[in-house]
């Protein structure tokens, strides 16, 4: 067997999963490569930088930086790796439906890096049969590597926890494969599930889209309630108090963010577009920033309003905004209201304003994204505050 630089290459690794993923690894004592072709990416790491919000990331990467954690934006250097870590997922296209294509585009692209004694491992969510594709794929290659498919299921923004905390998955080509990949993962966490891959894929998918339709559910009671005048959140108070069958009832708020609505699409596909509750939840969740307007226009006339949105992120005191809802209520609102202004803690888009600059301005202030900046929000007299998360401090407003 080849002498191998590194025990694994991570092919997207300056990214949301394979950076976390690349950090602890070799905090784990892995030699590994970081491989992207995000040069800005790149730079920023390589002087120990977190090029995006992963809390604890940053001071495990300034221990490993040039020990057991190197970047490179060179594609030959895939090959020096026994293992590579592959985090491209499956997208969907403007019609909901998966784009296979990325793959086969993909591995064209790193075939002639791949050698007989390396062993690739999937890791991002996949459209079901896409790692028995990609087997069948390198054989017609004349590629006898091993593969494995090792979805992971971290939270953002918690991945240096629970990359150790949580179980992981493994599912392989054969048992020899799968032993492999278990003894690499091994470094993070003694707990390990063995799968076929089919089946790893769709508990992947089956995690996401049971999130997606829980904040669904909540997200309906919550428009039901608000259409009646009636305050959710007394309700749900009652419902969840000291009832241990309501424990895991999520409350009301933006469900977004790169995975959870492609996922659920990616499942409905598949399931040759029979998975109804699935759509349900889109329609749902995807038109709670309508029902936030349309529930506005009913009390003021918006065009003489202006309305700010706290929070342009997908998800609470993080700084990713893609797919984030808060800026669909924000092109929704361009359109209704007199003038609309953004902030976000995290993020500095261009037009941005401060939080203060945007209570002196706004009539109405929506919290878009609960960050912890927000919780002890105090708005003067006159103005109002739209909060579906029931996030902000109670007796904060005046």
């Amino acid at each position: 067997m080849k002498e191998y630089s590194y025990d694994v290459c991570v092919v997207g690794g300056l990214g949301h999963v394979g950076l976390p993923l690349g950090i602890s690894l070799a905090g784990s004592g892995k030699k590994v490569l970081l491989y992207d072709i995000d040069e800005q990416a790149a730079a920023k790491v390589n002087s120990a930088q977190m090029p995006f919000v992963e809390h604890g990331a940053e001071s495990v990467l300034k221990k490993v930086l040039g020990k057991t954690l190197s970047v490179t934006t060179d594609r030959k250097d895939i090959s020096d790796a026994r293992f590579i870590i592959i985090v491209i997922g499956t997208p969907v296209d403007e019609h909901l439906n998966p784009v296979l294509s990325i793959f086969r585009s993909f591995f064209d692209g790193i075939v002639d890096t791949i050698g007989d004694d390396q062993h690739i491992i999937l890791r991002s969510t996949v459209f079901p049969g896409i790692t028995r594709w990609t087997e069948n794929y390198l054989a017609g290659k004349g590629l006898k590597c091993k593969l494995s498919f090792c979805p992971e299921r971290i939270s953002q923004g918690q991945a240096m926890e629970e990359l150790h905390a949580l179980p992981q998955i493994v599912s392989s080509s054969d048992s020899v494969a799968a032993e492999e990949a278990a003894g690499l993962f091994r470094a993070l966490t003694e707990d390990i599930i063995f799968l076929d891959p089919m089946e790893a894929e769709l508990a992947k998918l089956f995690n996401n889209v049971w999130r997606y339709i829980q904040f669904a559910i909540a997200n309906q009671f919550y428009q039901i309630a608000d259409r009646q005048g009636l305050d959710f959140y007394k309700i749900y108070r009652a419902l969840t108090y000291k009832y241990p069958r309501a424990k895991a009832f999520p409350k009301a708020g933006f469900a977004a963010g790169p995975c959870l609505f492609k996922d659920t699409m990616q499942l409905a596909a598949y399931s040759d577009n029979s998975f109804f509750l699935g759509h349900a939840a889109m329609l749902i969740n995807e038109g709670l920033p309508n029902h936030l307007v349309q529930m506005l226009k009913k009390r003021f006339v918006l065009k003489d309003k202006t309305v700010g949105i706290l929070g342009m992120a997908f998800k609470a005191d993080n700084d990713d905004k893609r797919e984030s809802l808060s800026y669909k209520l924000k092109k929704l609102l361009e359109i209704e209201a007199g003038r609309v202004l953004c902030s976000d803690v995290y993020i500095a888009d261009a037009g941005f304003v401060s939080i203060q600059d945007l209570i002196d301005a706004c009539d109405i202030v929506v919290i878009g994204t609960p960050h912890k900046e927000y919780k002890n929000l105090s708005l003067p007299e006159g103005k109002e505050l739209v909060d579906m998360w029931n996030f902000v401090s109670k007796g904060a407003e005046k």
